[in-house]
């Protein structure tokens, strides 16, 4: 029997993305237009949507607050969605501080410690205080911008 060959039967690797929360409800709880090109990209495999047990436990908290209540939308239906797209990865270690990629908001330095471990090519966020870090971020390859700005991948 054969083994076949690295070269010419490997699939490639497909770019990571990583979401911040707000990106996630966006899509997953709120169906906001903004969040078309990226589920479209995740769903049919172009990139993975990386993410931690950590961001799925804010996830969690944030629709246990009512946020979906008031959506009249199901907690658990949002977090199965979760969990068919996204590929859980372990817990990164917090970057060190000499790699200058430190947000001024505590709760979400863990999208960006996941994003720069996981060589992720994007990290999609509202939040302000990530997105300030985008030129440090480029940097790293990492391309910090919100979803209307994210391009169709290639």
């Amino acid at each position: 029997m054969r083994e076949p060959s690295l070269t010419s039967e490997a699939k490639p690797v497909q770019p990571a993305v990583v979401l911040d929360t707000n990106v996630v409800l966006d899509w997953l709880l709120f169906n906001d237009p903004s969040s078309t090109r990226f589920a479209a990209a995740i769903a049919e495999r172009q990139v993975r949507w990386v993410a931690s047990a950590a961001m799925r436990g804010e996830l969690a908290e944030v629709l246990q607050r009512g946020l979906s209540a008031l959506r009249g939308a199901d907690p658990a239906a949002v977090l199965a969605a979760w969990d068919a797209h996204a590929e859980e990865v372990a817990e990164p270690p917090r970057l060190p501080g000499t790699v200058g990629l430190h947000c001024t908001d505590p709760d979400d330095q863990k999208f960006l410690d996941l994003a720069h471990v996981a060589g992720a090519r994007w990290l999609l966020s509202r939040d302000r205080a990530v997105l300030r870090l985008a030129r440090r971020a480029a940097f790293f390859g990492i391309s910090i911008t919100v979803p209307e700005h994210w391009p169709i991948v290639e």
